[in-house]
């Protein structure tokens, strides 16, 4: 799934080879897909996209998009975005194909759920994307520890931290995927009540979250995911599906995947210690 990390990377490749050339033909829906989620019709993309230049790319949270004159395309989710240049072959299955003027092309393809929406520049029409480009980027000076605690101090203290960092998109693009490896350098566990986080707990896990967003994005996201060229991220994961049973790279203990709030977890049991609630017993 694009994260933060991937969202900036991708804008960033897609800025650098695609700005000015100008689509040719546009193939949507080839391959249906009952989760690939578009805006309007998606048979009309190609009369809305054809004859416009690419203007310039942006990413906001989890959504790299490309700007078209009066329109942008946006991303997100499980849109796996890949570019070929003249004459490379296409996958037979896609949801999206665009074709440039120099026979270039970007496909999309789309694992388990995945956004492809077309929009008029200024218009409000998705509001995740609305919710994305309006609130504190989690690498942005705004983001400081006070608007993290405040942040933290206006939920229930009975959420988890996975829950607060990773749902309703309180910090845009941070998902369940970077999660892992910010709590695992703050030595959290995901199931951790914020009630029962220390202020060093806190101030760890805000720190984490600053540094290693950063470093993943400097690396081109996460090894988990694939950039433009279907090149993996140089970030190299921590707690992941490729590190699952390893043995922790601090303290050598076995690394665990569990189920948890709609998607799996990882951590150390050994760096990021938990202990279930107590049940509460009832006095008859």
């Amino acid at each position: 799934m694009i994260e933060f990390p991937e969202s900036k990377h991708l804008a960033e490749q897609m800025k650098e080879h695609l700005l000015g050339k100008t689509i040719m033909n546009v193939e949507v829906n080839k391959s249906p897909h009952k989760f690939a989620f578009y805006n309007g019709d998606p048979l009309e993309y190609h009369d809305k996209m054809t004859g416009k230049t690419v203007t310039g790319t942006n990413s906001y949270g989890g959504m790299p998009e490309v700007i078209l004159e009066d329109k942008h395309l946006v991303f997100g989710d499980g849109a796996n975005i890949r570019f070929y240049a003249q004459g490379e072959k296409l996958p037979e299955k896609h949801q999206i194909h665009i074709e440039f003027d120099d026979f270039s092309s970007i496909t999309c393809s789309v694992q388990m759920y995945g956004l492809l929406y077309l929009m008029d520049i200024g218009s409000k029409e998705n509001e995740y994307y609305e919710m994305a480009k309006s609130r504190i980027s989690p690498l942005s000076d705004e983001n400081n520890e006070d608007y993290f605690l405040g942040l933290m101090d206006s939920v229930k203290q009975s959420y988890s931290i996975k829950a607060f960092l990773a749902t309703e998109q309180r910090y845009p693009g941070l998902g369940n995927g970077v999660l892992q490896d910010i709590l695992f350098h703050a030595k959290v566990h995901p199931r951790r009540k914020i009630e029962t986080l220390t202020s060093d707990e806190k101030n760890r896990v805000y720190e984490s979250m600053k540094q290693t967003l950063f470093e993943m994005t400097a690396g081109g996201g996460r090894d988990t995911e694939k950039d433009l060229f279907g090149c993996p991220g140089g970030y190299k994961t921590k707690l992941s599906v490729k590190t699952k049973n390893l043995p922790c790279p601090v303290c050598g203990d076995t690394i665990i995947r569990e189920a948890y709030l709609g998607g799996n977890i990882y951590f150390c049991p050994t760096c990021q210690k938990y202990e279930k609630p107590k049940k509460k017993t009832v006095k008859k």
